[in-house]
């Protein structure tokens, strides 16, 4: 493969205090109940606004929304961490000549900044997001500009992510699906939902692309 395409969150970081302290903060502020880890963890995939109106009634989208974006806008970079092997699998990747990208759900500004606080964002050619494009995954108008900005074509590129949607993304743009069951599903649903490959970490990705992955 010349080129990468990955998810971020369950796959590249681990952010998932951050985002259930914004659930809770939001629906706290609206007089509903906190969800617990558990529920939020359930709801999560699809950008923002899927999984948001999963607590919240119709006609108070629009307020929950607001109050969301602007904790998120001053929380997200705190409690935000790469998962266990992913700066090493990038750096590895990259040294080969790799082009890789992010194509994620979450908001694309946020993600930038994101990648920025981990120092990924040297490593990868494109970070793509929500609201960067009309379009978010699974739509394989989305996929095909994430390949078409990274130089490649379909048959030479992986998508690696954690979820359904990934899957669906990278087959829906003409790629092979290989995903980790560090976010919210496991090998199991993975495998139902279409997986080409399912592995238990990213340290695991890299011993199959023959890289010899050293902890930093």
């Amino acid at each position: 493969m010349r080129a990468y395409l990955f998810d971020l969150d369950g796959t590249l970081i681990d952010h998932f205090a951050a985002i259930h302290r914004c659930y809770a903060y939001t629906l706290g502020r609206m007089g509903l109940p906190e969800p617990t880890p558990a529920q939020v963890r359930a709801a999560v995939g699809g950008g923002i606004e899927n999984s948001l109106s999963k607590f919240i009634a119709p006609d108070r989208f629009a307020e929950a929304i607001a109050i969301y974006r602007e904790f998120w806008d001053r929380t997200m970079l705190e409690q935000v961490y790469l998962m266990p092997g992913a700066k090493e699998l990038l750096e590895g990747l990259h040294a080969r000549g790799t082009a890789m990208g992010v194509l994620t759900n979450k908001l694309g500004s946020s993600s930038r900044l994101i990648c920025d606080k981990l120092a990924i964002t040297p490593l990868v050619k494109v970070v793509l997001g929500a609201q960067d494009t009309p379009w978010l995954k699974p739509r394989p108008e989305l996929t095909r500009l994430a390949i078409e900005r990274l130089g490649a074509r379909a048959d030479e590129c992986l998508l690696v992510g954690d979820s359904p949607f990934d899957i669906e993304a990278a087959h829906a743009g003409g790629l092979t699906a290989w995903v980790v069951t560090t976010g919210t599903h496991s090998a199991e649903q993975l495998l139902a939902a279409g997986a080409d490959r399912v592995f238990p970490d990213l340290w695991r990705i890299g011993e199959e692309l023959g890289l010899a992955l050293a902890a930093s």
